[in-house]
């Protein structure tokens, strides 16, 4: 059985709990330790029993609370090459003991898990998705994308439960108050993934079992959390699916949602 809980997701800050019989995982750590800790405790997780962090990306929303988190509990900490060399400033804090390096669409374990992580587009070193896999059990993150892939669709096929960015809405988006080169940068092939690209590659994900999707990384300035829900819906219903062929939810980015449970 796998376990997974949004502690905190948006364009402000990122960060989930991933956890196993034998292994509790932080994905990101991009706001304060103390919040993260405050988060853990909020979902009866003890920071002192994380096993690892892993990261997705240098950006600050996902790595600001990183550095003091490690350096406090003494948590390992893995990511890509180019994103450790991306990260300097937290690298600092980390000993080289915690400091542990994947290679993107190379299988690695901690624990009971596999965990594969792989390619996603986005302006960052070496970003990445994870997929989470535990005995016939998977579960995958796929956020920070500026487009859907083949590729990736292949890697989030046979998952059970996705933890699916639906970013923005693109209306929303041209209204808001963000800087023209900005929009383009969101909405371009390495930004953000649109709550109606969600909504489709979920459409196809059903196909292979999927059953639980949670929509994250919404942005504050041009997504609303009842427009993504309602956005996926409607194309569901495109598609000739209902909400009850998958149980949809978004996740708040300001405090830790309900445990999912897989498996």
């Amino acid at each position: 059985m796998l376990n997974f809980c949004s502690l905190y997701s948006g364009s402000s800050g990122n960060s989930l709990f991933v956890g196993s019989q034998n292994a509790n995982i932080l994905v990101d750590a991009g706001v304060s330790a103390k919040k993260i800790v405050e988060g853990l405790n909020s979902i009866n997780v003890d920071v002192s029993n994380i096993d690892a962090i892993l990261v997705t990306h240098e950006h600050s929303d996902h790595i600001q609370g990183l550095g003091t988190l490690s350096k406090k509990y003494n948590i390992p900490v893995y990511a890509n090459k180019k994103t450790w060399d991306a990260m300097s400033n937290k690298k600092d804090k980390i000993c080289d003991c915690n400091m542990n390096f994947f290679n993107n669409n190379e299988d690695f374990e901690i624990a009971d898990l596999i965990i594969h992580p792989f390619d996603i587009p986005h302006d960052a070193a070496n970003p990445c998705g994870f997929n989470f896999t535990c005995n016939n059990d998977k579960l995958s993150i796929a956020t920070d994308l500026g487009h859907m892939t083949t590729s990736i669709i292949d890697c989030l096929e046979n998952s059970k439960f996705l933890m699916l960015e639906a970013n923005y809405d693109p209306e929303v988006l041209k209204c808001s108050k963000y800087p023209f080169l900005l929009k383009n940068r969101i909405s371009g092939p390495n930004g953000h993934l649109s709550n109606s690209l969600a909504g489709k590659a979920i459409c196809h994900l059903i196909k292979s079992g999927l059953e639980t999707v949670t929509l994250g990384h919404l942005s504050k300035e041009s997504n609303f959390p009842e427009l993504a829900y309602s956005t996926v819906l409607e194309e569901l219903a495109i598609n000739n699916y209902t909400c009850n062929d998958i149980t949809l939810s978004v996740a708040d980015r300001n405090a830790p949602g309900q445990m999912v449970k897989i498996g």
